[in-house]
Parts: C-alpha cells; sequence; structure tokens
C-alpha cells in the first residue's frame, strides 16, 4: 500500500504539469523602458495634434479677415466708382440743354436717393467692422460684407441704367431739335 501511494505522487496531474512561472528581469526591463519612451511619444504627439489644431484655427481666421478684406475692398471699389459716375456723368446730364428746369429737381433727387443709401451702407459697414456691439462671427461679418458689396453693385446697376435712359432723352431731344430745325429752314 505505501507503493501505491507513492505512486499516485508522481503521477502528473492537471494543476502538477504547469510549474511555477518565471519571471525574466531583463525582459521585464526592457518592456517598462518600451512603455515609458511610447508614453513620451504619446504625449508629443498630443502636443503636435494640439499645436496643429491651433494653427488650423490661425488659417482660418486669416482667411476668414482675407474674404472680410477681399468683400470690403470690392464694397468700396463700387462706390468709388458709383461716386466718379455720379461727379462726372450727372453734372453732364445736368448741364445739358435738352434737360428741361422742371427735369433737374427730380434727376438730382433721385441719384441723391442713391448716394444716400450708398454713404449709410458704407456707414453701417464701418460700424460693423469697428464694433463688438453686435458679437458678430467672422462668418457673419463676410456675408453682409458680401450682402452690402452685392448692393453697391446693384446701386451702380442702378445709376448706370439712368444714366443712359437720360443720355438716350438727351440723344432724342438734341435728334428732335435737328429735325424740327430742319423743317424750318425748308
Amino acid at each position: 500500500m505505501g507503493l501505491l501511494i507513492l505512486s499516485f505522487l508522481y503521477l502528473p496531474t492537471a494543476g502538477n504539469s504547469q510549474g511555477m512561472p518565471v519571471y525574466d528581469n531583463t525582459n521585464f526591463i526592457s518592456l517598462a523602458k518600451q512603455l515609458i519612451e511610447s508614453g513620451k511619444q504619446t504625449s508629443q504627439l498630443m502636443q503636435t495634434v494640439n499645436f496643429l489644431k491651433k494653427q488650423k484655427e490661425n488659417l482660418e481666421k486669416v482667411n476668414s479677415v482675407i474674404r472680410q478684406l477681399h468683400a470690403l475692398k470690392a464694397l468700396t471699389n463700387n462706390n468709388q466708382r458709383l461716386f466718379e459716375m455720379v461727379q462726372s456723368d450727372l453734372s453732364a446730364v445736368l448741364s445739358s440743354p435738352y434737360i428741361k428746369p422742371d427735369e433737374v429737381g427730380r434727376i438730382a433727387d433721385s441719384f441723391d436717393a442713391i448716394m444716400i443709401n450708398a454713404v449709410a451702407s458704407l456707414d453701417y459697414v464701418e460700424q460693423i467692422l469697428s464694433s463688438d456691439l453686435l458679437k458678430m462671427t467672422d462668418a457673419d461679418r463676410v456675408q453682409l460684407l458680401q450682402e452690402k458689396e452685392q448692393e453697391s453693385k446693384e446701386m451702380v446697376a442702378e445709376i448706370e441704367n439712368k444714366m443712359q435712359r437720360y443720355q438716350e432723352i438727351i440723344s432724342f431731344r438734341k435728334l428732335q431739335a435737328t429735325v424740327n430745325s430742319r423743317i424750318a429752314n425748308y
């Protein structure tokens, strides 16, 4: 019986066949160093990501400012053109002998209304750009500037149409005067 007990002790079992785990300190230290280095690289990558996000935001701000400047430049150019047209062409129309005295007031008033609207638009744009009271985003400012630019284009087109109409009236009246003077000579 003693031999039987002794043979049971030497038979391998599932729990005893595994053995005790052995740790290699060299591999453990190497793994720890790799984890520390990986943590440093991750930290540097996070800093790079944050830096790139800030740079993207800065580029978007600069892009927005550039769009605002382009819209403002177009608005200014349109209003400059408007003022020059009114200054030169309107004086030619009003000084024409073929424009009747009662028409001078109406013509001047119609052009004056357009000019007042143009100046009011410029004042409004100046208030928007120089004040933070309205708390507008850059996108809102760009949209507003583009709307004002479109309005100024429409005012220029309106002035051009009016000038063309008055020049046609002057040409027609001039032609009419020439025709009337020929008939009188016969």
